[in-house]
């Protein structure tokens, strides 16, 4: 599956659009995790155990937007 953001992609040629896809999730940390975040928070820098939630987060969600685009038969995913 291609996943681009640009509305383009060079060398194939779009010849349908079958509508809009998602892939939505929140997800929350551990209330331990939560409370170490909230010093480091308090002292500055990252807060890595979010960064790290963020990225999981948005992995999922990439994951889900792919599987309802396969799921109306597209091969490509442009513009997102």
């Amino acid at each position: 599956m291609i996943i681009t953001t640009s509305s383009s992609i060079a060398g194939k040629k779009i010849v349908k659009t079958l509508g809009i896809v998602k892939g939505n999730t929140v997800r929350a940390r551990h209330l331990g995790k939560d409370i170490v975040a909230l010093f480091k928070n308090m002292v500055g820098g990252e807060i890595q155990e979010y960064t790290k939630l963020l990225a999981e987060s948005r992995e999922q969600s990439i994951d889900r937007m792919k599987t309802e685009a396969e799921q109306l038969g597209a091969n490509a995913i442009i513009d997102i």
